[in-house]
C-alpha cells in the first residue's frame, strides 16, 4: 500500500523540509566558509610543527605536542592568568559604569543628542587609539594623571613601570572604553521596559530603589547577559590597549595571551605552537559563554516555573 498517496500532509511536509534546506544551504556554506573551515585549519595546524632548522622540510605532524608544551610553559600560564585578571576587574567594572551611563541617558532629557553621542564617542573610537591616549595620560613626566597628584600635593606615579600600577592603568582603560559598549546595550534594554510599570509602582508608593530593584534589573535581566557574553569573549581576547599602553610590560608582567599568541607566531614564527595557544583561547571563550548561557537558561526556567 502506498502510504505517500493516500497522505497527502506527508508530501507537503517533505516539500516545506525540502524548501527550508534550500533556503537555509546559502547560509550553511558561507557560515562553513567564514567559521568552520578557519577554525579547522587552526586546529589542524595547531597538530603541526615546523624545525626552524629546516623550514624547507615543511609541517610535520606531532600529534597534541604543541598543548603539552603549553601545559609546561610558564609564560602561557602568566599570560592566561593577566587575561583571567583584566576579565573579573573590567567585566563587572564595565558593566558597573555602563548600566550607570545607561541610566543616565535613559532620563527624560529635552534634548538627548549630546548625550548618547557621548556613549558613542568612546565606542567609536580605535583600540589603538584609545590605549595610545591613556598612555600619555599615565605618562609620568607629562601624563594629565600626575599632574593632578602633583597639584593635590601627591608624588608622581610610576603607572606604566610599575606591573601592579600598569594593571590598573590598563583596567581603567579597558574599562572606559568597553563601558559605552555596555551602556549602549543596556540602553536598547531599558527603552523597551514598559513605562506604565513604573507608573502603577508610584501609585502603590514605590520608591525610586524599590522601582530599580523590582521592575528595572529584572527586565534588564536578558540585555544584561548578552552584554556580559560579548564583553567576556572581548575580554578574553584582549590585546590592544595593553599592547600600545605598555607593550606588555614592564618585562612581560602586563602581557595577554593574545599579545602572546602574537608575539609566538609572527615575531618567533611557531606557528604551530601559536596555533595551539589560539585554540585553548578559543576553547576558554566558549566555556564562559556556555557558562553564561546556562546560567541564562536556569534562570529562565526558574522565571517561567514562578
Amino acid at each position: 500500500m502506498n502510504t505517500t498517496a493516500t497522505n497527502p500532509s506527508a508530501n507537503k511536509d517533505l516539500s516545506e523540509r525540502a524548501l527550508g534546506a534550500l533556503l537555509l544551504a546559502p547560509a550553511a556554506l558561507l557560515l562553513a566558509v567564514i567559521v568552520v573551515y578557519p577554525i579547522a585549519t587552526l586546529f589542524w595546524t595547531s597538530l603541526t610543527s615546523v624545525d626552524p632548522n629546516n623550514p624547507q622540510a615543511g609541517a610535520a605532524f606531532v600529534g597534541f605536542d604543541n598543548y603539552l608544551r603549553a601545559f609546561d610553559d610558564d609564560r602561557f600560564w602568566h599570560s592566561t592568568w593577566n587575561t583571567i585578571l583584566y576579565i573579573v576587574v573590567t567585566v563587572p567594572g564595565a558593566l558597573i559604569v555602563g548600566l550607570g551611563l545607561a541610566l543616565l541617558a535613559n532620563q527624560p532629557f529635552r534634548v538627548k543628542w549630546p548625550v548618547r553621542l557621548g556613549l558613542l564617542l568612546p565606542w567609536a573610537l580605535p583600540l589603538v587609539f584609545a590605549g595610545l591616549i591613556f598612555r600619555w595620560f599615565f605618562e609620568y613626566n607629562t601624563g594629565v594623571v600626575n599632574n593632578w597628584l602633583v597639584a593635590a600635593g601627591i608624588e608622581p606615579m610610576q603607572w606604566l613601570s610599575t606591573p601592579t600600577l600598569a594593571h590598573w592603568a590598563i583596567s581603567l582603560t579597558i574599562i572606559w572604553k568597553a563601558s559605552s559598549f555596555m551602556a549602549l546595550m543596556l540602553l536598547a534594554g531599558l527603552q523597551t521596559i514598559p513605562k506604565s510599570l513604573y507608573e502603577a509602582a508610584e501609585v502603590d508608593g514605590a520608591s525610586k530603589w524599590q522601582q530599580f530593584r523590582e521592575i528595572t534589573l529584572p527586565m534588564l535581566r536578558p540585555a544584561i547577559f548578552v552584554a556580559l557574553i560579548f564583553r567576556t569573549i572581548t575580554a578574553v581576547q584582549t590585546f590592544d590597549i595593553p599592547y600600545a599602553m605598555t607593550g606588555g610590560g614592564p618585562g612581560d608582567s602586563t602581557e595577554t595571551l593574545a599579545m602572546y599568541i602574537h608575539k609566538t607566531t609572527l615575531d618567533f614564527l611557531d606557528f604551530g605552537y601559536g596555533s595551539a595557544l589560539a585554540a585553548l583561547m578559543f576553547v576558554i571563550s566558549m566555556v564562559a559563554t556556555a557558562g553564561y548561557l546556562r546560567y541564562t537558561r536556569r534562570s529562565t526556567s526558574r522565571s517561567g516555573e514562578d
